[in-house]
């Protein structure tokens, strides 16, 4: 193969074609901009951390005061936080009416508290007292104990009961006995029927809350009905804030009214079974009397 000689090559770019070389030079001066105009975005893009936008970022500048105007404010605007009082202002009348429940709650449950215990229902002394008695067969002294204001509870009411039908009765023990049955039934079913306002608290406490709810989102859709669908968030937030708060409200208060409700049924119970053993081993003299 024939070998072509780079001599008439050489020349041209020596001296014979000065063009060529300033368009190569123009080539490389153009390259290296374009690459140091790269290197300086990519610096910039990466020497900024990367962060998410803040309220500084999307809030529009602050137009220049008229001529003789005091200067605006330029520092961060402050946000009210909502108070408890706030959110209670927020269920109307509705959350005043659960307020009101709570208080009753609060008084009843305090109520239970001192009357709903042994100390109250079966009084140690007096308990003694009639044990005695009747073991020494002084049914009128122990009737009269019964009778006595300040000893008033289940067990003398019970044993009053029991003391009274033996005395009038030809039947012995099965008659009293059955007397006895009736006035701690009667007794227990006075107990119940106080607990029942806690019950009834309970219940009522989240049906109104419910409503409360109910008719804040009536209030909200009929902003957006009268403003034609454009109604924005502030105008909105009173009642959608009214059928939140009036829930919350009504849920707590009916949560710690049936705890208490349940509580003191089974306290009942358990109290009233006792009284029961104790009453029987006090009359059971009764029976060898006939």
């Amino acid at each position: 193969m024939r070998r072509v000689s780079s001599a008439p090559i050489s020349a041209a770019l020596a001296g014979g074609l000065p063009w060529i070389r300033i368009a190569l030079i123009a080539a490389l001066i153009c390259s290296a901009n374009l690459w140091l105009g790269r290197a300086d975005v990519q610096g910039v893009l990466f020497a900024q951390p990367e962060r998410n936008p803040t309220l500084e970022d999307i809030t529009p500048p602050a137009t220049a005061p008229a001529a003789g105007g005091a200067a605006a404010p330029t520092g961060p605007k402050i946000i009210k936080q909502r108070t408890f009082l706030d959110s209670i202002k927020a269920g109307g009348y509705i959350g005043v009416i659960i307020i009101i429940l709570s208080i009753a709650a609060v008084a009843f449950g305090v109520e239970h508290l001192l009357t709903i215990r042994k100390q109250r229902l079966m009084p140690q002394a007096v308990v003694d007292e009639l044990e005695d008695l009747i073991a020494q067969g002084d049914i009128p002294a122990a009737i009269r104990v019964c009778e006595d204001p300040r000893n008033q509870s289940l067990a003398s009411e019970v044993i009053l009961a029991g003391l009274e039908r033996f005395q009038s009765s030809d039947f012995g023990f099965a008659d009293y006995k059955s007397a006895v049955e009736e006035a701690g039934e009667e007794y227990t079913a006075r107990l119940y029927r106080k607990t029942d306002a806690l019950n009834v608290i309970g219940v009522i406490a989240p049906m109104l809350g419910l409503f409360g709810t109910v008719e804040g989102m009536m209030e909200a859709f009929n902003i957006v009905a009268s403003s034609e669908g454009a109604a924005k968030p502030y105008q909105l937030a009173d009642s959608i804030s009214k059928a939140l708060v009036t829930t919350w409200l009504g849920l707590i208060v009916a949560i710690p009214a049936m705890g208490a409700f349940s509580y003191f049924r089974n306290k009942i119970d358990s109290l009233v079974a006792e009284c029961g053993k104790r009453v029987e081993h006090i009359l059971l003299p009764l029976s060898r009397k006939r």
